[in-house]
């Protein structure tokens, strides 16, 4: 498993993209998971005044890659295959944390949930399955 510092190590050289503007950061990764923030910025939010869907499709497909990532090792072609997401309530204007289980490991597969609460919230504004596609070593 790669700690923390890894990921965080192998994001910044791979994806500097990432970091670069200070969104996304990886809070804890664990051998099934991981949790991420998206830091809250007034560009997220749609019309009617909530954070928009592709903000939190793009937490929660990183919270995977990461999950992924620390689990199997720095393996950067990891790819995802497939992302189902459910807005449950409206997200307030603030900060995503995102909490992602991995379900299943596999030589080729990796399937997890995410779920995102926005910060200070106990119940979930959106839940997400996703998998992604490990390639051969």
């Amino acid at each position: 498993m790669m700690t923390l510092a890894e990921v965080k190590e192998f994001l910044d050289r791979e994806f500097p993209q990432i970091a670069s503007n200070g969104r996304y950061s990886v809070e804890e990764v664990n051998p099934n998971g991981a949790r991420l923030r998206a830091a809250y910025h007034e560009s997220q939010i749609r019309p009617g005044g909530t954070i928009s869907g592709p903000t939190m499709m793009a937490l929660a497909d990183l919270s995977l890659y990461v999950a992924v990532l620390a689990a199997i090792g720095p393996v950067a072609l990891a790819v995802t295959t497939n992302l189902n997401i459910n807005f449950l309530r409206r997200p307030a204007p603030r900060d995503l944390i995102s909490e992602c289980r991995l379900l299943k490991l596999g030589n080729r597969l990796a399937v997890g949930e995410v779920s995102i609460f926005s910060e200070g919230e106990d119940e979930p504004v959106a839940h997400v399955t996703g998998t992604y596609s490990i390639p051969p070593r």
